[in-house]
């Protein structure tokens, strides 16, 4: 493997809740963690918490919305290629929502397991 991807960092680590209210009041009333964003998604929201100072998030997803681990990449569209390339189970294209949401897509491990690759913007 001589090309590297372009991810930078493990942004969000996405878990499905049964009620945001409810988890979002144990993680910050309980925890401690505080709340980096909280915004419209789809049927629901879109729930970030952490502890204080803390660069990684925990997005509190509702069952419509995949979980999974989230990652930075500083170009999507490259590293979507040079992964399919290489054989990588990923998604058929890089999505893209509209307006201020930034380009992304999946890659599943050997396992399953899900990771979202988003362009940092």
């Amino acid at each position: 493997m001589s090309e590297t991807t372009r991810i930078t960092q493990l942004a969000t680590v996405g878990i499905r809740v049964t009620d945001q209210r409810k988890a979002t009041e144990f993680y910050v009333d309980e925890l401690g963690f505080e709340i980096r964003r909280d915004v419209p998604f789809g049927p629901g929201r879109w729930i970030e918490v952490a502890p204080p100072g803390a660069t990684t998030t925990i997005a509190l997803v509702s069952a419509e919305i995949p979980a999974g681990i989230r990652l930075t990449t500083t170009d999507a569209d490259a590293d979507h290629t040079a992964l399919r390339a290489r054989g990588v189970d990923a998604d058929a294209e890089v999505m893209r929502m509209g307006p201020g949401v930034p380009p992304m897509f999946s890659v599943r491990d050997p396992d399953g397991n899900t990771l979202i690759l988003i362009q940092d913007s």
